[in-house]
């Protein structure tokens, strides 16, 4: 019976052209071994499985053959080369830091290199897992990585090149490998399937590619375990079976039911998924994975973000078609909100049955709230709408347009020029009677309707006129003096006490016929006045129903007063008055040692 070996060492590639997905180094390496420009450190890091040992050791294979193919590839026939195969060259060191990271390991690192090659050009260490080093360690190897001897060649691997030391970083070649794409993660298994006779649908390798989230080695220990669960026959179903994957086309039927809001037959299929095993959190999560598909497939520029089985993108796109996006967006959220909820619930199957009644409803909250929005937006405001004016003269058309144009205008701007002459025709002085309103010319050309309106509005500002000037009161010291203490006895009815007393400290007095002065004595005093004045101002208005009242402030500062203040004692003057009026008080303070803080 042969010795089984896993796929992911019987086809490890064993040149340059047999990398799968990362054609960017191997082109760089064999362009740099060509022109000979190799240098004396590499630092390969990416994530695990995507090739980075394997660069490593081809390219300490390449670089000491003899005869080197024109495309920068070994020979696989000179020595070097077969001894390289069986294991058995002195030429290529491997050391694993993760179990080899102290000092004395890089010691003995430091003391092998020290020795020449007795065949080939260069020795190579590979340390594999650098990242473990401890700082020490580093800080051993840092001279030797610096400036190696010209035959030694140094190749760092490491998943985590942010945990490497900064002087370690700039003293290597760079080269940052990529995760593989599920493309030619399943071209390279269908080789490998080919080779081995199996039979494999292309949907199942399809779903170890995406299972394999980049990684070759995981994809060919997935593909060793399905074959020999399946006895050499990769199917769909069987795929899905044994990496415990919820089938995409559960969720369609989820998404059928949920659009015609039929929530037996919603719970019914989370029910017989629930009977298959799978967690709650893994069905949350799994149809959240379904909601962002059905959102990758809106726009067609983003349709490359899709990676699923080729067998369900029709459908993808047919049920993203059907659905809305704000359906998928609130949905997406109603799952995020779940699956964060998930572990803090106690009953976990109710939890989810509560997410896919909130799923199978949603439609219906979207409806109501796109309704509640078209209720909520501001009406237009209604108003009456009026009879139009009957003219009594509509003899001759165009003439009488014009003169309802005149009319009408005449109607809105002479009204309003009369009301705001109102004020300063008040204040003049009147006669008893009013003269007669003579009409103009534009008034007379006014039709009938408009003409009598014109005249009891007229009519009416004069009477307003009239009962404005026979309301003013005479402006004088007595009255002046009452109206100042009304608003005094204003400010004690608005709690401005401070402000009361302030006013009542100053004088008021007339002026002139349109002015009076206010007298006060003092920066503070002009300030309450500052405040006030406005106020004060509207109620002189008011008051006397005078509009050209004016009011003008004098101020008169306070002579300064030179008499003496009394200065207060400090607490040293007062214990010394103390002590002079009561001697006791100093020999207790002296008996007891006290010592004061003046």
């Amino acid at each position: 019976m042969d010795k089984f070996i896993v796929s992911a060492r019987k086809y490890r590639p064993q040149t340059f052209d047999t990398v799968v997905g990362q054609s960017h180094i191997t082109t760089t390496l064999k362009n740099a071994i060509s022109h000979n420009q190799l240098a004396h450190a590499f630092l390969f890091c990416g994530p695990r499985g995507v090739g980075k040992t394997t660069c490593a050791r081809i390219l300490a294979k390449t670089i000491n053959c003899e005869n080197i193919q024109q495309n920068g590839e070994a020979c696989d026939t000179c020595v070097s080369c077969r001894t390289f195969n069986e294991g058995t060259s002195l030429n290529i060191h491997e050391l694993d830091a993760a179990s080899n990271n102290s000092v004395d390991d890089i010691r003995s690192l430091i003391e092998q290199v020290r020795f020449a090659p007795q065949m080939g050009q260069y020795k190579v260490y590979i340390i594999d897992e650098v990242h473990m080093l401890s700082s020490s360690a580093f800080n051993a190897f840092l001279k030797t990585l610096e400036e190696p001897p010209s035959y030694a060649i140094f190749i760092l691997a490491t998943t985590e090149k942010h945990k490497i030391l900064p002087t370690i970083l700039s003293r290597c070649q760079i080269f940052d490998f990529k995760r593989i794409t599920t493309n030619d993660t399943v071209e390279h298994l269908q080789e490998i399937v080919t080779k081995e006779e199996l039979k494999a649908e292309k949907p199942a390798l399809q779903v170890i590619a995406q299972k394999s989230e980049g990684c070759m080695r995981d994809a060919l220990s997935i593909m060793d375990k399905i074959v020999s669960f399946t006895n050499g026959e990769l199917t769909y179903q069987n795929t899905l079976e044994h990496l415990n994957i919820l089938d995409a086309d559960y969720f369609f039927k989820l998404l059928d039911a949920m659009q015609q809001q039929d929530l037996a037959t919603g719970m019914l299929l989370f029910d017989d998924i629930n009977r298959k095993g799978f967690e709650g959190d893994m069905v949350l999560n799994a149809m959240a994975e379904f909601f962002r598909n059905l959102l990758v497939c809106k726009d067609e520029r983003v349709a490359n973000l899709l990676e699923v089985v080729e067998s369900f993108k029709d459908r993808y796109i047919t049920a993203a078609k059907k659905t809305s996006a704000s359906y998928i967006i609130s949905a997406l959220n109603v799952l995020n909100e779940a699956e964060i909820g998930f572990k803090a619930a106690r009953n976990k199957r109710l939890h989810v049955e509560l997410a896919i009644i909130k799923l199978t409803y949603l439609q219906q909250a979207i409806d109501l709230s796109d309704k509640k929005k078209v209720v909520d937006k501001a009406k237009a405001v209604q108003f009456r709408s009026l009879k139009p004016v009957e003219l009594k003269e509509q003899a001759e058309g165009t003439r009488n347009k014009a003169q309802d144009t005149s009319g009408a205008k005449l109607l809105l701007e002479e009204p309003l020029q009369r009301l705001q002459d109102t004020r300063t025709k008040a204040q003049e002085p009147k006669p008893a009677t009013q003269a007669p309103v003579t009409q103009t010319a534009t008034t007379k050309a006014t039709p009938a309707g408009i003409k009598g309106g014109l005249s009891k509005l007229r009519e009416k500002i004069a009477a307003e006129s009239n009962n404005a000037s026979n309301l003013q009161k005479d402006i004088d010291q007595e009255n002046l003096t009452i109206a100042w203490q009304e608003y005094i006895l204003q400010l004690k009815a608005a709690g401005k006490h401070s402000v009361v007393s302030t006013f009542e400290m100053m004088e008021c007095r007339m002026k002139s016929v349109q002015d009076f002065e206010i007298t006060v004595y003092g920066n503070i005093q002009f300030g309450f006045l500052k405040q006030e004045k406005t106020a004060l101002l509207q109620h002189m208005q008011t008051y006397f129903k005078n509009y050209n009242l004016n009011i003008h402030v004098q101020l008169v500062e306070n002579p300064e007063d030179d008499t003496p203040v009394e200065r207060p004692l400090s607490t040293k003057e007062q214990f010394m008055l103390m002590i002079e009026k009561y001697p006791m008080v100093k020999d207790l303070k002296d008996r007891l040692g006290l010592e004061l803080d003046y």
